[in-house]
């Protein structure tokens, strides 16, 4: 018996051990989370989701973001690597591009090139005869670790996020597992980057984001609205902002939508003025209550995966205008339909974006 329990304190021991020393490759900031909102007002619980339907996509999996272009196909970058063109109801689909990494975000400029976000690449332009180029991947001799979202504007400029200079996704086991990392450090290291194609030259316009990820124009140019991932919140931030950190205050830039109840995701132009947000996953108690708790953070990283609190299903998009008004708001509370990144809103339909779908979903308006 006395031997059973020597070996039972040593494991004991053992494991303590292993839960407080074993390194990780984060190092958790302290913040304080705000009070999860809940699903309350004009994020009543709902089942407006709940009806979406799936256009098959075959061996494809994770229409991370989906476009209709002048050509009225539309695209949709996929987990593959793969951009797939389609017609509008999912007909004739083709492989248009494979860029060998992960496009998470794209847009088109004034010649149809489609300038794509690639997490693994940098910032892409592809042009309509297929041909891939870099523009950028590096700013200031620093690495672009994980080009997120993009959004091109009249004048030619580009601007776009790279969600974290600590954790580019081909180093950490692919986008999902690096934004985990991301985020649960909380070190608001994410960025919104201009490239100005006629002189080729890159400028940071903002810094400071916990996972910067969607990112949007205004109508008249002037302003981008950008989502931070990490701390339930989108800003609005003057694209004449330059080298600007966040955390410190300034009239060039304001959060519009606080305290969400999610991840936001992507962030899509709609109809009618319409910018559309999707939410990747809903809050976590578990993971708000560990914000101010950096070492158990990092224990909570040394367990299995399995283990790790990662958000349960539960689809969510919601739509507001750039004043901050939410005006629409569609949920899934079963989370059939994972990952819901954001919207592509058509007179016709709205389109799913998601994360790791194994079909498009969409909804009639």
């Amino acid at each position: 018996m006395k031997k059973t329990g020597w070996t039972l304190i040593i494991a004991m021991l053992a494991l303590a051990a292993y839960l407080i020393l074993w390194p990780v490759p984060v190092e958790p900031i302290s913040w304080q989370a705000p009070a999860a909102p809940g699903y309350t007002g004009p994020h009543a619980a709902n089942d407006r989701l709940s009806g979406i339907r799936l256009i098959d996509l075959g061996d494809e999996t994770g229409p991370e973001h989906v476009a209709l272009a002048r050509d009225g196909k539309l695209y949709a970058a996929m987990a593959s690597g793969n951009i797939v063109r389609m017609n509008p109801d999912g007909t004739a689909q083709e492989v248009f591009v494979n860029t060998g990494g992960r496009v998470l975000g794209f847009d088109f400029d004034a010649a149809d090139n489609l300038i794509a976000a690639d997490a693994m690449k940098g910032l892409l332009s592809i042009g309509p005869d297929r041909a891939v180029r870099v523009l950028i991947n590096t700013v200031n001799g620093d690495p672009v670790r994980y080009a997120n979202a993009v959004t091109a504007a009249a004048n030619g400029k580009i601007y776009f996020t790279d969600a974290s200079t600590r954790f580019a996704p081909k180093d950490w086991g692919g986008t999902f597992a690096a934004s985990i990392l991301d985020i649960m450090e909380q070190s608001p290291t994410g960025r919104v980057l201009e490239y100005d194609p006629s002189r080729k030259t890159t400028r940071i316009v903002a810094r400071g984001l916990s996972f910067a990820n969607g990112i949007a124009l205004s109508q008249d140019e002037q302003t981008l609205f950008v989502n931070e991932t990490g701390r339930y919140r989108v800003w609005k931030i003057a694209v004449t902002a330059n080298d600007l950190d966040v955390t410190q205050g300034s009239p060039q830039a304001a959060v519009l939508l606080d305290n969400l109840p999610g991840y936001p995701d992507n962030l899509m132009r709609g109809l009618d003025g319409r910018l559309w947000l999707g939410f990747a996953k809903p809050r976590n108690p578990v993971i708000d209550a560990m914000s101010d708790k950096p070492l158990l953070r990092k224990v909570t990283l040394r367990l299995p995966r399995a283990l790790w609190p990662v958000p349960k299903a539960y689809g969510h998009v919601i739509a507001f205008n750039e004043d901050g008004t939410v005006t629409a708001d569609l949920q899934d509370p079963i989370g059939a339909y994972p990952e819901t990144t954001a919207v592509t809103e058509t007179p016709e339909r709205l389109y799913i974006q998601s994360l790791h779908a194994k079909g498009l979903g969409w909804l009639a308006r």
